[in-house]
């Protein structure tokens, strides 16, 4: 069963105008009357005329649709950046394609190559956790695909990059920490190649520097799959109990949440007497128990600022030569001890 859906044909031919005067009317041309320009919106409205996608990407050699790949959708942080995303998206008449790598570098190669062969005009990503061959990037970007990477960004690639204070962040964390009487701060972060991992444990050492402490290796826990695998999580939290932490710094957003339920199933005695500092953006961090100590990410207008340097590239008249790091500044959310009754 077909849909029957209303041309410009046919709204021509009911109101007696040309063709071309019915399409400059419903795009707001300048040489169209007002007086014709109500007529033909009325009856395009009437008859629920939607333009046809296909027959103006031919046109105009544009599909009017952005890729978009993140690691996991359900991620609070990402599922906020890509609110942002569409936000901008949508009011320039874009449509977003939204693709999930689940940490996996051959999951974002297969999705970034789908993406690219259904005709994006521009692509957006954070790269995986497993992600640091990315010549297949550079080999779509040399052949004209305008890419924009934001929160997880690769080094010397010469494009625009949004991220968030990452080394602020940590230092304003882990400083927090320490001004509530904690010496034996952990770490524990995602995979060692992740750009924003790099940022935030320079974060974490520098304040551990200011209040001369002691930077231990040992306490410093990677998990490769940032926390989507609760197995890495738990192998962790019990590396680190034996080290008698009083104070855990978390840089993602899983693992906060992740490292809370740890600790509880390993030991739930000591989980309420170690003070975690993380970054995270969930709505619940006040129902957190252990209570925490929340970095929070602008991750929607994260969203919205790189959404708005892509299509800037993609509708550019001349190639783009000149590029920014757009830097945005993290929000330290101090939580105080809740009273028993707690979500987690």
């Amino acid at each position: 069963m077909r849909l029957e859906t209303s041309t410009i044909k046919d709204i021509a031919k009911a109101l007696g105008f040309s063709t071309s005067t019915v399409s400059r009317a419903l795009r707001d041309r300048y040489e169209i009357s007002e007086e014709t320009k109500k007529i033909v919106l009325a009856y395009a409205e009437k008859v629920n005329y939607r333009a046809n996608p296909i027959a103006r990407s031919l046109k105009e050699r544009r599909s009017y649709s952005i890729g978009i790949v993140v690691s996991e959708i359900a991620n609070n942080f990402f599922s906020q950046v890509i609110n942002g995303m569409e936000s901008i998206a949508y009011d320039k008449d874009y449509h977003v394609i939204i693709s999930q790598s689940h940490e996996s570098h051959k999951q974002e190669k297969l999705n970034v190559e789908h993406l690219a062969s259904r005709s994006i005009d521009g692509l957006l990503i954070a790269l995986s956790s497993e992600t640091e061959d990315i010549d297949y990037l550079r080999d779509l970007y040399a052949r004209g695909l305008p890419i924009v990477f934001f929160d997880r960004v690769p080094e010397n690639f010469e494009t625009h990059k949004v991220i968030a204070n990452n080394f602020k962040g940590a230092f304003d964390a882990t400083e927090h920490l320490i001004l509530s009487g904690k010496r034996v701060i952990a770490h524990l972060t995602n995979s060692e190649t992740l750009s924003n991992t790099k940022e935030r444990l320079e974060g974490y050492k520098a304040a551990l520097a200011k209040y001369h402490i002691e930077f231990k290796p040992e306490l410093v826990k990677y998990c490769q799959h940032g926390g989507m695998h609760s197995e890495e999580l738990e192998v962790a939290v019990k590396e680190l109990l034996p080290l008698k932490p009083d104070g855990i710094f978390i840089s993602s957003d899983r693992l906060t949440t992740g490292c809370i339920m740890a600790l509880k199933n390993t030991n739930p005695e000591v989980a309420h007497k170690i003070a975690i500092a993380g970054f995270t953006n969930s709505s619940l961090v006040n129902l957190f128990s252990p209570s925490l100590t929340s970095v929070k990410q602008p991750a929607f207008e994260m969203g919205q600022v790189a959404t708005e340097l892509l299509i800037k590239m993609i509708e550019a008249k001349r190639p783009v030569t000149e590029f920014e790091t757009r830097v945005l500044d993290t929000e330290l959310v101090k939580m105080h001890k809740q009273p028993s009754n707690r979500f987690l």
